[in-house]
């Protein structure tokens, strides 16, 4: 089974996350939205996805319980199938499996605290930059 099909975002926390979007798009040219910035790609099959950058407010809660200034969220073919999995093999979910119209989402811990976002998008989902998810 595969497990990670790429990197759907990347978050991190600061102390103002307008300043730190103006300084982006300014000096290295990353636009954004509310989300944060956008990049497209197209996986080995040729399958469109994309990789949301993100800044969060450094008081945001939405990494907790991890204490880590930053999260990566990782795109997953089957997410109902791979959580039963990373459980047998001693993994810590944090929280419930939550369903959104763009996607499937579950947190896990890393081996030093870091909280990971695991993202299942759905198929026929347009993501904030255009590319609508196939399936494989």
């Amino acid at each position: 089974m595969k497990r990670v099909t790429g990197i759907g975002g990347i978050f991190f926390k600061c102390k103002d996350p307008g300043l730190t979007k103006k300084w982006y798009a300014d000096h290295l040219g990353i636009q954004t939205d509310q989300y944060g910035g956008c990049f497209e790609w197209k996986s080995e099959n040729g399958t469109a996805g994309h990789t949301v950058w993100s800044p969060f407010d450094s008081q945001t809660q939405y990494f907790q319980p991890s204490a880590s200034t930053f999260m990566v969220n990782y795109r997953v073919a089957d997410l109902e199938a791979l959580l039963p999995i990373l459980r047998a093999e001693g993994v810590e979910q944090v929280g419930e499996m939550e369903v959104h119209e763009y996607g499937k989402f579950a947190w896990v811990l890393d081996p030093d605290g870091h909280k990971i976002e695991l993202w299942q998008p759905p198929v026929g989902f347009e993501d904030q930059c255009g590319v609508i998810q196939k399936s494989e």
